[in-house]
């Protein structure tokens, strides 16, 4: 019978490597028959064209569903723009200015009906959920995701939802570049490129910001600048770019005056309201993700918590009608007048205002999507980015008006600080303030404040806005994308076992003679019971023929404290021994008796192993993919048991798991256990699991989740009547 072969171009089958070599249950390469091969490939096959041709037509492609679906997106926020708040007018005009309260909560509802029930990725800001696909899923997001992101976060913002367009757009050009690079059978690695086309080409469009989208790909979503995708992307972006400006016109996002660096003092305050930023985007940071921590511990209808968040994002609007939307531009509710973020690039809001919106907008975002609506929050960055700067800029101009610009200028600069604090993507957070505005002429101010603002951030928090919530369902991306070819392979798969030694009382006169005969350089020297003594290379031999003495025995020159390994260790670990040491080879021992010899490890070894496991995966991005922890449809979850999670001290089986999640393995004191039903957790374990992405986060919340007061009480931590 024919096996039943996966719908991909290539394939993995368990089978040991067909030499000698102990690589033992390893995996293989193997093409799938024609009828399932990728269809990019027949098409090249079939009009002689090369595969750089047919990526490059399918790049224009996802550029132009990119843009089209930028200009739609932004279609489809006007007309629910409309509908809420021009209804609200009209059927709510009985509670006089406090009609906008319900507006965002009604909304919520949509959103969280929509997200509940159609595609719970499309929840969020988005772009985690991308970089979260490209990274340990090879790029696949679900088709439906593109419909459902786009009407819910259109929704969201069009309530007065506090959020961006850029994390929808990004999903959604992503999606449909997902979708493509699927339906023709793609490789993993075209998926993802396609996926960072359609990214490009979202931020491209929304923006009118062809550069910076290419960038924001490259930085954000690929997190690598590699001269093998930057010229697909850039066609998609500059696609995606062309069919926005003939659709909405060819001029930048905000009009601004011709600001210009006033005094060369001015950049030490430049550089201080950069550390302001990176300060200010790290409470927004936190406050977002402690406020989505609030509504995941409230035990809830999921779908009614953006409803609760909507009603409260109301209740601040009721007083500051500007943090509804994006805070700019055609984005803000009808009737709310020119955007926030508008008024103070031109001097035209009075300090207490900005200031007060600095910390409101952080509070209506957080409560937006915390609570579960859908947005992005390179928009809200920029409102609290020009609030901040605007602040800065107006106390800064009133004690040294003669050396320093208008407060409009210190606005534009902090927006550009505060996303790059936020995103820690500097050049992407330069050129996006240059092409929305389009001036070039403050740029060594927006250089020293983006600049300050990334380093400082960095230091008080090692994760972004974007990857933070990755981090928070227990993957680590730094490690997920720079997984070491030499880290899946232990010493004891590569080891020599066929041991050639040589006994400690052997005269030196033999040694030299057998290798020279043998051509080694060095071998392991063992007692007369065959336990390991040391080790001796020609360069001892050498040494002692040069020095004169009269030695007789192998002992007399070997070395007798050698450096060993173990045969769990990995490859890498193992070679850092060797590099460190700068030694070509070493005993391998048992861990448990360090004197007994199980083999020995050459550079040769090494490097035949990473030559075995480049020829077998092809690349080494591919063999990272394809070796990590991972089955289709699943990511892998990693998570660090807290000192008063529920879940200590009782067996597995008491627990009631996610249907699409699975225990792999418990790392408790640096050993490895694999779980059991009666397996009990303790604090400190690490449990790796795989879960489907929309229950990672309940899997993650079930494993982390404090006791409660009730549960204290019985284990004897708190009286309960205290509590």
């Amino acid at each position: 019978m024919a096996p039943d072969y996966p719908r991909r171009g290539l394939y993995i089958i368990s089978q040991p490597f067909k030499d000698k070599a102990p690589f033992a249950s390893k995996y293989s390469i193997v093409m799938t028959p024609p009828e399932r091969q990728s269809l990019l490939l027949s098409f090249i096959r079939r009009f002689h064209t090369s595969e750089t041709s047919g990526l490059t037509v399918l790049a224009i492609v996802v550029g132009i569903g990119a843009g089209l679906g930028a200009v739609a997106f932004r279609w489809l926020i006007a007309v629910t723009q409309r509908l809420f708040f021009g209804g609200s007018e009209r059927f709510l005009d009985f509670l006089g200015p406090y009609r906008v309260v319900p507006v965002p909560a009604l909304g919520g509802l949509f959103v969280g009906l929509l997200t509940y029930y159609l595609a719970s990725e499309a929840k969020g800001h988005g772009v985690p959920e991308v970089m979260l696909a490209v990274t340990t899923l090879g790029g696949r997001i679900r088709a439906r995701v593109a419909a459902v992101k786009s009407l819910a976060s259109a929704i969201c913002i069009g309530s007065g939802g506090s959020a961006g367009r850029e994390g929808p757009i990004v999903q959604i050009g992503s999606a449909l570049g997902s979708t493509l690079g699927q339906i023709l059978r793609l490789p993993d690695d075209r998926i993802r490129l396609l996926v960072a086309c359609g990214a490009a080409g979202g931020i491209s469009a929304t923006f009118n910001a062809p550069i910076a989208g290419v960038l924001f790909a490259l930085e954000v979503i690929l997190r690598q600048f590699a001269a093998s995708s930057f010229g697909f992307v850039v066609f998609a972006s500059v696609t995606a770019a062309a069919i926005s400006r003939a659709t909405l016109g060819d001029r930048p996002s905000f009009i601004v005056p011709a600001y210009s660096l006033k005094s060369a003092w001015e950049l030490p305050l430049y550089a201080g309201l950069g550390i302001l930023a990176a300060g200010v985007s790290v409470l927004f940071v936190k406050s977002l993700y402690g406020l989505e921590d609030f509504f995941d511990r409230w035990h809830f209808k999921e779908y009614m918590k953006p409803v609760a968040g909507g009603l409260l994002v109301g209740g601040i609007g009721v007083l500051f009608p500007q943090v509804f939307g994006t805070g700019y531009g055609s984005s803000q509710p009808v009737g709310s007048g020119l955007g926030a973020v508008d008024l103070v690039l031109v001097a035209k809001l009075g300090l207490g205002l900005t200031a007060a919106l600095i910390l409101l907008k952080i509070v209506a975002t957080s409560l937006t999507i915390g609570s579960g609506g859908s947005g992005g929050v390179f928009a809200p960055s920029l409102f609290i980015g020009a609030m901040l700067g605007g602040t800065f800029g107006q106390i800064a101009h009133h004690f040294w008006p003669d050396v320093t610009a208008a407060s409009g200028a210190y606005a534009l600069v902090g927006m550009g600080a505060v996303f790059a604090g936020a995103a820690r993507a500097p050049i992407t957070s330069i050129l996006i303030l240059f092409e929305m505005t389009g001036d070039y002429r403050i740029i060594l101010p927006l250089m020293t404040a983006v600049v300050t603002s990334s380093l400082i951030s960095q230091r008080l928090s090692r994760d972004t806005i974007y990857t933070l919530k990755i981090r928070r369902r227990g993957i680590d991306l730094e490690r997920e994308s720079a997984t070491d070819l030499l880290d899946t392979v232990t010493v004891g798969e590569i080891m020599t076992t066929h041991l050639e030694t040589v006994p400690a009382d052997m005269p030196v006169e033999q040694l030299m003679k057998y290798l020279l005969e043998t051509g080694h350089h060095g071998l392991p020297v063992v007692d007369e019971g065959g336990e390991l003594v040391g080790i001796v290379t020609l360069s001892d031999v050498e040494r002692s023929a040069g020095s004169g003495d009269t030695v007789r025995t192998v002992a007399d020159i070997a070395s007798l404290s050698p450096f060993t390994c173990f045969p769990d260790q990995t490859v890498r670990e193992a070679l850092q021994q060797l590099s460190g040491r700068e030694v070509g080879r070493m005993p391998v021992v048992d861990r448990l008796n360090p004197r007994r010899l199980l083999g020995m490890l050459r550079r040769e070894n090494v490097i035949a192993a990473y030559a075995r496991l480049l020829k077998q995966y092809g690349s080494v991005r591919e063999a990272s993919e394809r070796l990590r922890l991972s089955v289709p449809g699943l990511i892998t979850v990693r998570v660090e048991i807290p000192e008063e999670a529920s879940v200590i001290g009782r067996p597995l089986q008491e627990f009631s798991m996610p249907p699409a999640s699975l225990l792999v393995a418990i790392r408790r004191r640096g050993r490895a256990m694999i779980p059991k039903g009666d397996t009990v957790l303790m604090a400190g374990d690490i449990v790796t699991a795989l879960a489907s992405p929309s229950e990672a986060d309940t899997l993650h919340d079930l494993l982390t989740q404090a006791k409660s007061v009730r549960e204290l009480s019985e284990d004897g931590d708190i009286d309960e009547d205290t509590a």
